[in-house]
């Protein structure tokens, strides 16, 4: 049963160490009366452990001084026993082995409690340098106390520091968001400057492009333009070709058609073809030509046999004639297939 109650003593203080907190690190970056502030809570968390510590081992002590009377007293009858009642103790020898087991572990048990207890002491004197150190730093603090102080006498929107602490925190986290959007805000124009400029990159590739396409469509229009001219200067020169052939093929027309009209009238022929026919009216011209040329030979040979015969010769006129309506079908032929 003591054996258990020390070991709950033993577990109650190793919890009552493990749940202690020892102040780590000052914070750099904190206010320093929000250092000063943590330092008192600390200080008084401290002096409450260090108390509450002292008087549980007051108490252990105690607890320890009567267990030990205990066990002294235990020990008396334990010896009147064996000296009473040898054969019994004898008899129950294996009791008294476990009993001084037990004795044994329980010395052991009391030897770690000392060891225990040293080690207590030892964390009290460390914890009383740490007391002290705070002290030392509160002392060094405590003009940002007065200061915080004497601002918050000035300002009537605050009735304690602790308001003007949060207020000032609550500043500090509006400017670190404050920082934080406009770097956000700057990665933003940053990444819309560099759209931008590939925008830009691909636009200028894309108008080159375009300017190139001009260039190349400008020379093949001024190519076209040159050949257009050209063509129209061809066709000036097949409409000034055409135009000549027409007036000499309209010239030669009204020419068979005035010798058509002359033989018509001089023959008293019927005026049945028309004018547009040039190959009839040529016809018409051809035979009465032949006509005239063989009433012309005729009379030739009805003239007085004192003259020697001639050569028969084509006349003039009839070589004449055949050769300008030879002429005069050619140039028409020509000018029908032109």
């Amino acid at each position: 049963m003591a054996s258990d109650l020390e070991d709950r003593v033993r577990a109650a203080i190793r919890d009552k160490l493990l749940t202690m907190k020892i102040p780590e690190k000052e914070n750099d970056f904190l206010p320093s009366s929000c250092c000063l502030l943590e330092k008192q809570r600390e200080l008084s968390e401290v002096e409450k452990t260090f108390t509450a510590t002292k008087e549980e081992f007051q108490k252990k002590m105690e607890y320890l001084q009567q267990r030990r009377q205990k066990l002294g007293h235990k020990e008396g009858q334990l010896k009147q026993a064996i000296l009473k009642f040898d054969k019994f103790l004898k008899e129950n020898d294996a009791k008294r082995k476990r009993a001084m087991q037990k004795a044994e572990q329980e010395k052991k048990q009391l030897a770690q409690k000392d060891v225990e207890a040293e080690r207590l002491k030892a964390e009290i004197t460390r914890l009383m340098a740490r007391k002290t150190k705070l002290q030392q730093r509160l002392e060094a603090h405590k003009p940002f106390s007065e200061y915080l102080q004497r601002v918050l006498e000035k300002m009537e929107q605050f009735q304690e520091i602790s308001e003007l602490i949060d207020r000032f925190q609550a500043l500090m986290a509006t400017q670190v968001n404050l920082v934080r959007r406009e770097q956000l805000a700057r990665e933003a124009v940053e990444e819309e400057r560099r759209c931008l400029q590939c925008y830009l990159d691909d636009s200028s590739n894309r108008v080159m492009q375009q300017n190139n396409l001009v260039a190349e469509l400008r020379g093949r229009l001024e190519q076209t333009l040159a050949k257009v001219l050209e063509l129209e200067s061809n066709w000036i020169c097949i409409q000034n070709t055409a135009a000549g052939k027409t007036l000499e093929l309209g010239q030669v027309k009204l020419a068979a058609l005035n010798l058509f009209q002359m033989v018509a009238k001089h023959r008293k022929l019927p005026m049945n073809v028309s004018k547009e026919d040039t190959e009839a009216q040529l016809d018409a011209v051809q035979l009465c030509i032949e006509d005239l040329t063989t009433i012309l030979a005729d009379f030739c040979k009805a003239e007085p046999t004192q003259q020697p015969p001639q050569p028969e010769k084509k006349t003039p006129s009839q070589a004449s004639t055949s050769a300008s309506r030879s002429q005069l079908q050619t140039r028409t032929q020509s000018l029908h297939s032109k």
